[in-house]
């Protein structure tokens, strides 16, 4: 039985009672719907192509860095930039590395991946993509602040031979590598019209992509045509998307109810039973490699963080188990560093902190001196992320440490945590797209190579020697014992605390729609597929 919402989170009752012993709740939450050979819905073809597509998302967070994809560091923009942006490669459901772009590559040494680009591909403008843009693309994104930069590796050269081929080198094998090139900020850019300045991808999307901007709205909408040049024939299906912004959940449900919408995306774990009576409206979990975790602030001035030993406390008082089970409506799993549910991913059950108890917790706290340990935990309001930190403030108290929760909207949160370095904050909650392959969100335990967290994070030079040794190794055996020493020191550092994986809810009008999702999301792409869906009827 799933607790009943409270405005603010989970109720008192039910909190309490999964409290009152670790680890376990009132009753087990039901398991979520399990995917069919990797997909929760596949769109059918027999349906008519054509129709207007309405959705409804929560955000639209270009507005503090544009909409340069390369630039572009939050998944909600690598939704919307999906629809006109695309790469060399992409995420398949079972996160095989599939062609996009590029219709095949060889890699004749560990270090050299030479691809072959499609010869029909052109930007939505009819200009036909070259070799020359995906070169000079890499290269700008090499060259730039992205905070993708850090995940294609150790890029050596980018060269081209002939339109159609392009060859990258490394200076060392780096495992990751074609994972890192199927995400939005490594799309194909149109080089030819950014270096003549005709366009800035600040502003204007310009891709290979299904759809091309016809209108937007900061905050309120967007309108997506289909892109008649589109290289990949028969799609997209749709001719029109129209998306809403609405930040307010309500009104999200309520565009379902009343058909304004036939898509959108959920917060709320609860939602599903909201919706549980609506006529003709599927809701679906959507699991992602997406995670929840914790900052500690290590560089504030005074830090009530800069004891290891306080940190370890608190990561051990932490039970994921329960923050799954009572915030996630059972719907989340707990996770190392590594994303649950990624092949080779570590087992956080395996992690030094896991086998200790609160008890342990107390011990580490009066030997650091701060066994009245208070702090503010400071987290953005949208679901469910309040749900998260109510279930952190009860896990702590075990422990005797108070925590405050202070709840902002999302453009003070971001404020408050990256805007000054060092940071002003105590601790803050956020989530990770946990990516494609269970090296590259590690990569981000480095501030040096993040760059978004090194006002709150002191570098630990063991854990980032133990990050690199693990990005070079080939996947199989030794890559997974990296990986797990990897989890195993972050466990002990304890600066930034994984929580539980970050499912996505997704529902959508039966008589409106015939959607593709796949049943388990790399990169926190809900629309990923959308340019297979089929509108069941003129909205």
């Amino acid at each position: 039985m799933r607790p009943i919402r409270l405005a603010c989170g989970v109720t008192a009752a039910m909190l309490a009672a999964a409290c009152a012993a670790t680890g376990t709740t009132t009753s087990p939450p039901q398991a979520p719907a399990v995917a069919k050979n990797g997909y929760l819905a596949v769109a059918d073809q027999a349906l008519p192509a054509g129709g207007t597509l309405n959705l409804a998302v929560h955000i639209d967070s270009g507005a503090a860095t544009g909409y340069d994809p390369q630039l572009a560091d939050v998944a909600t923009t690598w939704q919307l930039l999906s629809l006109s942006y695309e790469t060399l490669v992409t995420i398949g459901p079972d996160f095989a590395v599939q062609p996009l772009l590029a219709e095949k590559w060889e890699t004749p040494t560990p270090t050299e991946y030479v691809f072959h680009l499609r010869k029909d591909v052109s930007f939505s403008n009819g200009r036909a993509m070259t070799a020359d843009d995906v070169v000079g693309s890499m290269k700008r994104l090499l060259a730039s602040k992205s905070v993708w930069r850090g995940q294609l590796g150790p890029v050596k050269s980018v060269t081209k031979d002939g339109d159609h081929t392009v060859k990258v080198t490394l200076s060392e094998p780096y495992t990751p590598f074609l994972a890192a090139l199927a995400n939005v900020p490594a799309a194909v850019l149109p080089m030819k019209e950014i270096d003549d300045k005709s366009v800035d991808p600040a502003t204007t999307l310009l891709g290979t992509g299904p759809y091309a901007v016809e209108n937007h709205r900061q905050d309120v909408s967007w309108t997506f045509k289909r892109n008649d040049k589109y290289w990949a024939k028969g799609k997209p299906a749709a001719d029109t998307l129209n998306i809403t912004i609405a930040p307010e959940e309500a009104a999200r449900i309520a565009a379902l109810q009343n058909g304004s919408a036939a898509l959108a995306t959920l917060g709320n774990v609860d939602s599903a039973t909201m919706l549980a009576g609506a006529r003709n409206v599927q809701v679906v979990t959507q699991a992602t490699t997406d995670f929840y975790y914790l900052m500690l602030n290590t560089r504030a001035p005074s830090s009530k963080f800069a004891d290891p030993k306080v940190r370890q406390a608190i990561n051990i008082a932490l039970d994921p188990q329960q923050i799954a089970d009572v915030a996630l409506g059972g719907k989340g799993k707990p996770t190392a560093i590594t994303p649950a549910g990624l092949p080779g991913a570590c087992d956080p059950a395996a992690l030094p902190s896991a086998a200790k108890s609160p008890d342990e917790a107390k011990k580490l706290l009066a030997e650091a001196g701060a066994q009245n340990l208070s702090f503010t935990l400071s987290i953005f309001s949208t679901e469910p992320a309040p749900a998260v930190a109510q279930v952190i403030q009860q896990n702590l108290q075990q422990a005797g440490i108070t925590v405050k929760i202070e709840q902002l909207d999302e453009a003070s949160w971001s404020g408050k945590v990256y805007g000054k370095a060092p940071a002003e904050f105590d601790a803050a909650l956020s989530w990770f797209a946990g990516y494609a392959d269970p090296g590259m969100v590690t990569k981000w335990w480095n501030p040096e190579t993040a760059g978004f967290n090194a006002g709150f994070m002191t570098p630990d030079k063991e854990l980032n020697t133990l990050i690199d040794t693990a990005g070079k190794e080939p996947a199989g055996a030794r890559r997974d014992q990296a990986l797990a020493s990897v989890c195993a020191k972050a466990d002990a550092d304890a600066q930034m605390i994984p929580l539980v994986t970050r499912p996505a809810t997704v529902a959508f009008r039966t008589d409106a729609l015939s959607p593709s999702l796949y049943g388990t999301e790399g990169y926190g792409n809900v629309l990923r597929l959308v340019a297979d869906a089929r509108v069941k009827k003129t909205q």
